[in-house]
């Protein structure tokens, strides 16, 4: 009976263990399908300027993640009725909006650099900077009437998005029944930023489609028809929102505190926080971490620890060590201080995206995603959930290990 019960236990470690090379080529297949979908659905038969990239993470899912709002094919959409505009991305992380007018043209090119020491430095300067032409401010003043144009182009997405969920979802067959497939516009971890001229720029968006593995089975199996597939595809499309609250600055300037070398007993913050406020959705806020400082002797400086002058080996063992008290801690600060926010409501969400320190082969994640209903939120500070219940429902999502 113990050989039985030893034999079970192999085969279900088996069934559990995932092939990543079989993996990533059904990633990369499904790559390829998601891709000429889009093309399909935009009209695009050959050359079309979009890239999705997929990634696994155990326990999670596999996610596709496409360019965001300063990366898309939106000018293919904008150059049909203004062909005097185009939208483009020379090279990653640099982004450029030029106008060509009768009296010239003019172009602002940002760039976004990031010089790693540790990964603990962060750098991000404008490149080039011309002013526009007065005819070229007329032009750009029709780049943010765009409100219809997006709208039509998210709706492209969303439905090439779920009809690859329904009819090709299966293909990634080492997925669990309760992991997910996942098209989303949004980065993982290092958020980049947007400089340009000091006129009102187009609203951001947050697009996301969602299934669990275990629907798109059920319907190959026959289990779920179409119109019942659907309804159990999760879609986020909304955009930011410009009106300002005291409440989410506040708590932007609690956590901006809270993670300073002086207080912090983890890792702390690099530069500042920032925050999207999103329609019906509720708020992100995007954090940098850092755990050291190196000298020009490749020393470092470990001040939540007050550690100096330590060798590589002993920061990475460090740094390695006090991850799982920086995710606890992260999340009861969560807990503790996001109560104070009064213009969510109970059905949106608080979300805070993290970047994890760097720390080459120490098994960390190189980010983290915290998320809470504000109604959990909202329950503890009125003593309706204990701290334990509460922070049983927060919902967190890692990055891949460094």
């Amino acid at each position: 009976m113990v050989g039985c019960f030893a034999m079970m236990a192999t085969m279900v470690s088996a069934q559990n263990k995932i092939d990543e090379e079989r993996m990533q080529r059904d990633i990369e297949i499904a790559e390829n399908i998601f891709q000429t979908l889009l093309r399909q659905e935009f009209g695009k038969r050959n050359f079309f300027p979009y890239e999705v990239n997929g990634s696994y993470m155990p326990g999670y899912g596999v996610t596709f993640r496409l360019p965001n709002d300063f990366n898309t094919p939106m000018s293919y959409m904008m150059m049909n009725n203004e062909p005097n505009i185009v939208i483009s991305n020379g090279r990653e992380g640099s982004y450029s909006y030029s106008y060509s007018t009768s009296e010239g043209s003019s172009a602002v090119i940002v760039s976004t650099d990031e010089e790693e020491e540790d990964g603990e430095r962060q750098r991000v300067k404008e490149r080039t900077r011309t002013a526009p032409t007065p005819k070229a401010k007329k032009n750009y003043s029709k780049v943010k009437d765009t409100d219809s144009l997006r709208t039509a182009y998210n709706q492209k997405i969303i439905s090439a998005s779920k009809t690859f969920l329904a009819d090709y979802g299966d293909l990634i067959s080492q997925l669990a029944p309760e992991e997910r497939i996942t098209i989303t516009n949004r980065g993982e971890g290092n958020q980049q930023f947007w400089y340009g001229f000091d006129m009102k720029a187009p609203k951001r968006t947050l697009l996301s489609i969602e299934a669990n593995k275990g629907d798109v089975s059920q319907f190959k199996q026959g289990k779920l028809n179409r119109d019942q597939l659907m309804a159990k595809i999760k879609i986020v499309n909304t955009e930011t929102i410009d009106e300002l609250n005291p409440d989410l600055e506040l708590l932007s300037s609690i956590f901006d505190r809270l993670y300073r070398p002086d207080l912090s007993k983890t890792y702390y913050m690099e530069g500042g926080i920032y925050y999207e406020r999103l329609k019906d959705f509720g708020v992100i806020y995007y954090m940098r971490t850092v755990s050291s400082s190196r000298d020009d002797f490749n020393r470092h400086n470990i001040p939540t620890l007050k550690m100096e002058d330590v060798d590589q080996a002993t920061r990475d063992k460090k740094v390695k060590e006090l991850y799982p008290a920086f995710e606890k801690e992260v999340k009861e600060n969560i807990l503790e201080y996001g109560r104070t926010l009064k213009s969510l409501k109970d059905e949106e969400v608080l979300v805070f995206n993290i970047t994890v320190t760097k720390c080459e082969k120490c098994n960390i994640p190189s980010s983290l995603e915290v998320t809470v209903k504000n109604s959990v939120l909202s329950e503890y500070s009125a003593g309706k959930l204990t701290k334990e219940a509460a922070l049983a429902k927060f919902n967190v999502k890692k990055g891949a290990n460094q």
